[in-house]
This record gives structure tokens, sequence and C-alpha cells, in this order.
């Protein structure tokens, strides 16, 4: 056995962990700023229209890895009612799945402190498969017939309770179990329901630093629980560092940092802490949100969340 078969073994092997776990829908280390493509209820929450994009480009140096791109739009109407866009894109070997979601949130007064956001989502999908793409262990594949733009309907729901320096919630992306491409066994598989726990808190360790943990769980019917826990500190309304642990999976370094009031930019480095180390030198994420702020609130500090 030559040393090329025993990586393309090796990497199988443990590809096959991963997508094992349950992993279908897009993951994003940086899901502190990308909240609305995980829950509907999330729309309109910052007070401001907020445009956001996220590049991430997975398991570098493997061939057919995923590389996501997400970009959501948000805006509160009038005091009660938000509404938002989410765009994802999302290539896998020989798939790519192309998602467009709009998103209605309501919310009402919980307490003094807090408010408490009802979310309903809905959309669609386009899949494809192009079976001449990607490295197929069976040259059979080939001939399979290929899926050109077909239409999956989304349907998603989400409940988001929030302060000033909290805030959790549960959501379902998509009600529908429809169908998707499996990396290992090469062929479509069945959609699992996903369901989302998101959680953090802000706390004023200074005047000029904020320290933020936050923990995002995801459970796929039929899989182990996924959990990424993350702290970030801000500095001076500027500067953000922190770290991310993905249970069995990965650690991350966070950086961003605030140019304009408006303008927020941010990177995050994932370290692989599975045997697919030997094949990639890591995962990278790069994240850039506009904010569209009224003078009013130019003069407030940035929110964390």
């Amino acid at each position: 056995m030559n040393i090329n078969t025993t990586k393309i073994l090796g990497i199988l092997m443990v590809l096959s962990l991963h997508f094992a776990f349950g992993q279908q829908d897009p993951q994003f280390t940086q899901y502190m700023y990308n909240t609305l493509s995980v829950n509907s209820a999330y729309a309109g929450s910052r007070g401001h229209m907020s445009v956001t994009g996220i590049h991430r480009s997975q398991w570098v140096g493997i061939d057919g890895a995923p590389r996501t791109q997400t970009l959501t739009i948000d805006s509160p109407i009038g005091k009660k009612v938000g509404l938002g866009l989410s765009i994802v894109n999302d290539e896998i070997g020989p798939s790519d799945e192309f998602y467009v979601d709009l998103n209605f949130s309501y919310t009402i007064k919980a307490s003094e402190t807090q408010r408490l956001s009802f979310g309903i989502k809905g959309g669609g999908r386009l899949f494809n498969i192009d079976w001449t793409k990607g490295q197929a262990q069976n040259p059979d594949l080939i001939f399979q017939q290929n899926i050109n733009n077909q239409f999956l309907p989304t349907v998603g729901a989400g409940l988001y309770l929030h302060s000033e320096k909290s805030y959790i919630g549960v959501s379902v992306p998509n009600f529908f179990t429809d169908q998707h491409y499996d990396d290992i066994q090469q062929s479509l598989a069945a959609e699992r329901l996903h369901f989302f726990f998101i959680g953090g808190l802000v706390f004023d360790l200074s005047g000029n630093t904020r320290f933020k943990p936050a923990v995002l769980v995801k459970h796929v019917v039929g899989a182990p629980l996924i959990a990424d826990i993350s702290a970030n500190f801000m500095f001076y309304d500027r500067l953000r560092l922190g770290a991310s642990y993905r249970w069995d999976d990965s650690v991350s370094g966070l950086a961003g940092f605030q140019i304009t009031p408006g303008v927020l930019i941010g990177y995050a480095f994932d370290y692989t802490t599975t045997e697919l180390q030997q094949f990639t030198t890591g995962s990278h994420e790069v994240m850039i949100r506009f904010e569209l702020k009224s003078e009013e609130k130019r003069l407030k500090s940035p929110r964390f969340f």
C-alpha cells in the first residue's frame, strides 16, 4: 500500500466520523455574528439595519472540503416587528446548495429588562449535484443522473429572549426533512431535523473591557449533540479577541475590529483536534458587518451580540 492510498483511506475514515455525527447544515465559528441564519426571531433585535457577510473555507488542503458563504440583512419595522433576509451558499464535493429565506419576528415585553421575540421563516434552497466533480471512489458515480437546481422548500421557527446583557434562544431552522448530499456514502441521503440552542451573557469587567461567554448547541435527530463554547473580550469598544472550542472537533481563535461605528470586521481560525490535522492546515473564516444607525445610536457603545 503506497502512502497516497494510506492518506486517502485516513481522510475517508476521519470524514466518516465527522459526518456520522450529523453535521449537515453549514457551521460557522463566528456563529455570534450569524444568528439570523440559525434563529428567525433574531430579526430586527439590534434596533437598526444590519448587513453581515461571512466566508468560510473549511479543512483547507482537502479537495472537496466545505466552502460556505452567507449574507444576512435584517431591520426592525416599527417597535415590535422585525424582517430579515438570509442567503447561504454551501459547496462540498460534487454538490452545492443555495438557500434563500425570509424571516419575520414579533417582539413583546417579557419583563422590565427583557423582551421575547417569536420568529418564523420561509424560503427554499436550490440543490445541485454534478457527479463529474469531486474525488469519487467509484467511477460508476459519474454515470448517475445529475441534479440541477432542484427546489426544496424551507420553513422554520424560533424563540429569542434577550436584554441588554443576555440572550437565550431555541429554534428549528427547517421542519422539512428533504434530501442532501452524503459525502461518505457519495449518494443522496435524508436531511435530518436540526434543533439549535444559543445563549450568552455580557459582563462589564471595567470601564473599557467587556467579557462575553456564549454557547451554541446543535442537536440533529439520531446523532450526538454538537456544542460550540466561546469566550470573547471587547476592549475600548474597538478590539475583540476570543477563543472557541467545538466539542471533540476543534479549537479556534477569533479577532475583530470596529473600524468605524458602522463597520466591523472579524476573522477566525480553526485548528482541528481530530485526525484530520494530518491532512489540513485548518479552517478560515472572514466576516464583515455594516450597520446603519441613527445619530443617536451612534453615540452608544457597540452591541456585543
